[in-house]
């Protein structure tokens, strides 16, 4: 235990120290707030871990998430119950039609709550306690709240009329926070995907999860403060906006199953394209390369790799980060291929992969896998700088000079965020 915590102390160190030297401003960077961020997300990860009374009450809310997910079955096997067959595949019945559904029914849900005001309420008591413990301004304290339960392009809506005004760090906090963490749609899709049908495993990564949502929220602002530390007046004026809550009931409810729609098949062609191009990548890399340089042999000899692959490169390249992470040695290649696959591709990608890896026990320990679903809960990848420039810019056309700007900096923010809740969590997790 305590050598998992100086181990885990030190992967936070190295993750400051990066950010620092990656830092716009040094000198400007408020260590009280970095101090009091990283010391909220030990404490929130000891409570859910350590705490019995916590860990039941998180326990209670993800079986309340579970609950919620079965009832997406109800409607699947209305749409879909005549096509599921001895003639498909297990793993397409899986997909195809129990977790693109639950991302379509999340995404109705979130916009009913929003309408009746419950989610309002919910982000602002979170940007509360942000704000008071943090000396944040309104609007980041909102939105980084926002982005525990909303995905990267739906949280600026809650602070639509400050965009205009916002400073560039404040601006920096909104578009981290937005790489940090994941929309709620898609939160439960990863926990079909960890938990299989396994009620146990279910609930098991529905808290893990749920607790990477939280933290996510202080760890994205400790990693935006750092790489672009506040110099100007900010509001501190705190006000959620209401636009696109819908007139009533049923347009909640509609536009809600159309956003979750569109959601659903961009994340599945994503897949498909993705999944296609690094096939593609593999057979240039092993069938090629690899085979007429016998790198092949090699790589087969020395590791668990069957050549020379896109996941073999980035395994290896990312490991070194998992080490200081605190993830065990027999497991920081398979980690690290994960980090890589996240940062590249998609956490949507990745998290399949991580599904696969748990199915087909890679994992020398339990504790690499919780640590890599807290490293891959996050939207920090290099297509989502394109999507907030896009999402963000689109509300606030001027300052997308602004954004392009900050766009590699959030991403680096977003990834170090969920390695910092990742690596506090490992100091605890037994």
């Amino acid at each position: 235990m305590i050598l998992a915590i100086l181990r885990g102390l030190l992967g936070l160190a190295v993750l400051v120290a990066l950010a620092y030297l990656a830092s716009q401003n040094r000198k400007k960077i408020d260590w009280t707030l970095v101090g009091k961020g990283i010391l909220l997300q030990i404490v929130f990860a000891f409570l859910v871990l350590k705490v019995e009374f916590v860990a039941v009450g998180f326990e209670w809310l993800s079986k309340v998430f579970i609950k919620v997910i079965s009832f997406t079955q109800y409607g699947t096997d209305f749409l879909f119950r005549s096509f599921i067959t001895n003639e498909m595949e297990p793993g397409v019945i899986s997909f195809a039609f129990n977790v693109l559904p639950t991302i379509v029914f999340f995404a109705a849900l979130s916009s009913i709550l929003y309408y009746l005001g419950i989610l309002q309420k919910v982000v602002y008591g979170f940007a509360w306690v942000m704000k008071r413990l943090m000396r944040l301004s309104g609007a980041e304290s909102l939105a980084a709240a926002g982005n525990i339960f909303l995905g990267q392009t739906e949280s600026p809506l809650l602070v639509r009329p400050y965009l205009n005004s916002m400073t560039r760090s404040e601006m920096m906090c909104l578009m981290t926070g937005g790489m940090a963490t994941i929309a709620g749609g898609v939160l439960a899709a990863y926990i079909n995907f960890l938990g299989g049908d396994d009620p146990v495993q279910q609930l098991l990564f529905a808290k893990h999860l749920l607790t990477a949502s939280v933290m996510s929220a202080p760890a994205a602002i400790v990693a935006a403060k750092i790489l672009v530390p506040e110099v100007d007046q900010f509001d501190q004026t705190m006000e959620i906006n209401n636009d696109k809550i819908g007139s009533n009931f049923l347009e909640a409810i509609t536009n809600g199953t159309t956003d979750g729609l569109k959601l659903a098949i961009n994340v599945g062609a994503m897949l498909l394209v993705f999944t296609a191009l690094v096939y593609l990548g593999n057979f240039i890399l092993r069938d090629g390369i690899g085979a007429i340089t016998g790198l092949n042999e090699v790589i087969q000899d020395g590791t668990n790799y069957d050549g020379l692959t896109f996941q073999f490169i980035i395994g290896y390249a990312f490991a070194p980060i998992a080490f200081l992470m605190g993830v065990q040695s027999d497991d920081i290649v398979l980690v690290g291929q994960l980090l890589g696959e996240k940062t590249i591709l998609n956490e949507f990608y990745a998290y399949v992969t991580l599904g696969e890896m748990k199915s087909n026990a890679e994992f020398a320990s339990e504790k690499s896998i919780i640590m890599a679903s807290y490293i891959l809960c996050g939207f920090s990848n290099v297509a989502s700088i394109g999507i907030q420039i896009g999402g963000i810019g689109s509300l606030v056309p001027g300052r997308k000079s602004l954004l392009s700007s900050l766009g590699f900096y959030a991403l680096i923010g977003g990834t170090i965020a969920c390695l910092f809740t990742a690596t506090i969590v490992g100091m605890f997790y037994s």
